[in-house]
């Protein structure tokens, strides 16, 4: 059963929410941090991407930087961009891309389901990644970006959600320039939290979709603070951390695209030999641009042109469900065996690409810095709940979320 909790949120005043809402820190650059807050001192980014308003030639893992975010955010609460909830509440997340609606409850969920495996993953994290969002929690004594989680759609779920937000006035709404709408309401009729609270106790899993180092950074800080203090109850904010829990039907993933520098030493004819090994290999005439729109196809761009792959038979065990991905099935016929690519998460010769860039981005990648690119079927929602359920881990770059939830509009404090 899943245990989550309503809390006091700190929160930008409505007035600045639109400029004090900022992207998530893990998909932004410093300099492009840099460049979104540097006009806009309400930024979340100045919290959460502290070193944006220090010298670039510090580490962004130097300690300045945590003592920098802890100074932003604490300036923020005195002059009153930040403001906290004088009870505890939940809230509903909207946000609404391209005619497609995402709603997100916002809470605090318990470390204790996401150390009983209540709260499944299905990535690897990196010790330094997690040691940079420790640091930034432990300076900052707060939760500053959610994370975000799925669950199988519970349809009563759904019908007090939308029945609130159609009865009753928004406390956020606006646009943001990627033209993503905003919008969020407090839950503040304890019956209804009540019900909420009940109705999630009967559901049996969560499902971590983005922030495994946050998650993970979260539960590390929440058990030092209970070795701090031992005679904790189990009720205090550091035993939660702040999500916002979207139901798995209104998830949407986009591609993870790959570009890879060179061809390991194949001339183009070798390489394009060697790929019809493992592949149906089509060129592809029909559009300039080609976009899979189906599981186990692939599309590769190659000196101004594109192809249509098809995985072949045998080539794959369907059965599986980590071989039975598609990212999984170009790495282990082509990126490794054929390109060299044996650890993906670290070779520099391969590069990944988030599908909101676009196809257009590939072909720019291809022909200026790298030498080939492939786009990708996107891997779906059920493909993430399998791969979870069966306690696996899915291959680094296999998922990019869209939209993304936006920093800065909830802050969950740990004291």
């Amino acid at each position: 059963m899943a245990n989550i909790k309503p809390f006091k949120a700190l929160r930008p005043v409505p007035e600045l929410a639109e400029k004090a809402a900022s992207l998530p820190y893990d998909v932004v650059n410093t300099e492009e941090a840099r460049q979104l807050a540097k006009e806009n001192s309400y930024s979340f980014l100045h919290v959460d991407r502290a070193e944006i308003d220090l010298d670039p030639s510090i580490n962004p893992y130097d300690e300045i930087v945590y003592k920098k975010a802890k100074e932003n955010f604490n300036k923020m609460l005195r002059e009153g961009i930040l403001v906290k909830d004088d009870k505890d509440y939940y809230y509903i997340y909207r946000e609404i891309m391209e005619g497609r609606s995402q709603i997100g409850l916002v809470a605090t969920a318990s470390i204790d389901d996401y150390l009983n495996d209540t709260i499944k993953k299905h990535e690897l994290t990196l010790p330094e990644k997690e040691q940079d969002r420790i640091n930034h929690m432990d300076y900052c004594d707060a939760h500053t970006s959610p994370v975000f989680l799925t669950y199988k759609s519970n349809q009563k779920i759904k019908d007090l959600l939308n029945n609130w937000m159609s009865t009753e006035d928004p406390l956020y709404d606006f646009t943001t320039e990627d033209k993503i709408r905003h919008t969020v309401w407090i839950i503040d009729d304890e019956d209804l939290i009540k019900d909420i609270t009940s109705i999630f106790q009967n559901i049996p899993y969560l499902y971590i979709a983005d922030g495994h180092h946050r998650a993970a950074a979260s539960v590390k800080v929440g058990l030092k603070r209970r070795e701090q203090n031992p005679n904790y109850r189990g009720d205090e904010e550091f035993n939660y951390f702040l999500v916002v829990l979207v139901p798995h039907d209104e998830v949407f993933i986009l591609p993870y695209n790959r570009v890879v520098k060179d061809l390991n030493g194949y001339s183009e004819r070798e390489f394009m030999d060697k790929v019809r090994e493992k592949f149906k290999v089509e060129e592809w005439l029909e559009e300039r641009l080609f976009a899979p729109t189906e599981k186990h196809t692939f599309g590769i761009y190659l000196s101004g042109k594109w192809y249509k792959l098809t995985a072949k038979e045998g080539s794959f065990n369907p059965e599986d469900p980590i071989e039975s991905l598609d990212v999984s099935i170009l790495q282990g016929n082509l990126l490794g065996p054929i390109l060299g690519i044996k650890d993906p998460r670290r070779d520099k010769r391969i590069d990944f690409v988030g599908g909101i860039r676009g196809l257009k981005e590939l072909e720019k990648r291809a022909n200026t810095d790298m030498k080939v690119a492939f786009s990708m079927y996107p891997t779906t929602i059920d493909d993430l709940i399998k791969v979870s359920d069966n306690g696996k881990i899915m291959p680094p770059k296999s998922t990019w979320f869209e939209p993304k939830l936006r920093s800065g509009l909830f802050i969950h404090e740990l004291n």
